[in-house]
């Protein structure tokens, strides 16, 4: 029987190391610190007009550029049409029909048909269990109770239903912090979420980061110039930088090869869309074209995800909890239908099981989407051959072999789903016109 030395051992230990890491990027990184960080940072009333590497012909997003450079820029996201829903179904993964989640303040305690947390396993529940510590930094309110409720261990937020940038107050953790000083929110939130990170820096960490830019009220930023003209195009670049320094912020603490960074808008731009290679984008926010749903994605994971690709794969809101639950390891939610599609085989540059269809809801109104043809409830079929800028409709008796295969398609998904059999009664907003002047109110008082 031979005997082992020190020798034979140390070579032994050398191979192994050596096979190690000639494997793929993504199983070196998942060995060497078991699952991954993740952050997900979410803009406000956002499309992919706002952002330089979807071809915006107005806005510069260096940062944002640079995240895509280093990953992958989805190229069809879609949202719901305003915050509210968006926000219900990545964090529950259900669609809004399923949830009651199907508009602003649908959460309404005052009668909202809403989803609760008593009802729902939100996204933090979901991660904690596969031992993450998570945080929620910014906006909340159109979800409805707290991000406590929800499962989040730490948590900053706000009252508003909109921005909320040079202000008094806020609430840390379920208590209202007061200050005699105004302060720019946004940086508050930065600061809260940075420390969240340096205390959990042995991960695994889910940081959930709703950024209130770029939602009005449009206001001065710390940057903004004396007397700037456009202050719209501050509050971008404003969003752009705050990106930049998580970023920076996650390779300075040597976490960025082990920390997936996602970010995406939550609807389209307000008032109106802007342009893409001088073309218009048609819709904007609160409207089913579009310009109301569809947004930027772009997800870097360093030395996992391939580097500069673009994904044509679809991509809708519910697939959010289920691709960070499948880069935790986590179970999803028992006992419910979970309507997400994880991506997560895409960030590692795999085929994945990507969608053929995506659906969007905004109140009693609702669409399934393949990538070239869209069927809504009233039975409208839209050619979206020339999507997103043109939406054309097909004449109910068109002989158009493709176009009636279409239909035929996508009126099998909506029977299977059945959203009119589900919470479809929308609650109107109350405060709709309140929030409205409030906004015009902050937006006087903090460009003074």
């Amino acid at each position: 029987m031979s005997k082992w030395t020190r020798r034979d051992m140390l070579k032994i230990a050398g191979l192994t190391g050596a096979a190690a890491l000639a494997g793929p990027p993504w199983l070196r990184a998942a060995g060497a610190s078991r699952k991954p960080n993740i952050i997900f940072i979410l803009s406000d009333d956002h499309g992919i007009d706002g952002v330089g590497c979807y071809g915006s012909d107005k806005f510069k997003t260096p940062n944002l550029d640079a995240l895509a450079k280093a990953g992958v820029r989805f190229e069809i996201c879609h949202s719901a049409p305003l915050c509210g829903p968006t926000r219900c179904e990545f964090i529950t993964g259900r669609y809004a029909f399923r949830t009651g989640g199907l508009t602003n303040q649908s959460w309404n305690p005052a009668g909202g048909k809403g989803p609760k947390s008593s009802d729902e396993v939100g996204i933090a529940k979901t991660l904690k269990q596969a031992g993450y510590a998570t945080c929620s930094a910014g906006k909340w309110r159109q979800v409805g109770e707290t991000p406590g409720d929800w499962g989040f261990d730490e948590w900053i937020t706000d009252p508003t239903a909109g921005g909320w940038y040079w202000q008094k107050s806020y609430t840390k953790n379920g208590k209202l912090v007061e200050l005699d000083k105004e302060v720019y929110y946004e940086d508050v939130i930065y600061e809260f979420a940075m420390d969240f990170i340096k205390r959990h820096r042995e991960g695994p960490f889910f940081l959930y980061y709703p950024s209130h830019l770029v939602h009005g009220p449009i206001v001065r930023t710390p940057d903004s110039a004396p007397g700037s003209k456009d202050l719209y195009a501050d509050n971008i670049a404003y969003l752009d930088k705050m990106v930049g320094k998580i970023v920076a912020e996650i390779e300075r603490l040597g976490l960025r090869e082990n920390t997936v960074i996602l970010f995406a808008g939550d609807n389209g731009t307000a008032r109106k869309s802007g342009t893409i290679g001088g073309r218009q984008i048609n819709g904007a926010k609160a409207s089913m074209w579009e310009g109301g749903t569809r947004v930027p994605l772009i997800a870097s994971w360093k030395g996992t995800t391939p580097a500069g690709t673009v994904c044509k794969d679809m991509v809708d809101f519910s697939d959010f909890h289920a691709t960070f639950a499948d880069l935790a390891g986590a179970n999803l939610p028992a006992g419910v239908t979970i309507d997400g599609r994880s991506f997560a085989p895409q960030l590692r540059g795999q085929k994945g099981n990507p969608r053929e269809w995506i659906y969007v809801q905004l109140g009693k109104n609702w669409y399934v989407k393949e990538r070239f043809w869209k069927l809504n409830q009233s039975g409208e079929l839209y050619d979206m051959k020339d999507a997103p800028f043109v939406e054309t409709l097909v004449p109910a008796d068109t002989k158009d072999a493709e176009a009636i295969a279409a239909r035929k398609r996508l009126q099998a998904v909506l029977d299977q789903l059945n959203p009119a059999g589900g919470k479809v009664e929308a609650v109107k907003p109350k405060t709709a016109k309140a929030g409205k002047k409030a906004i015009k109110r902050q937006e006087k008082k903090a460009n003074k």
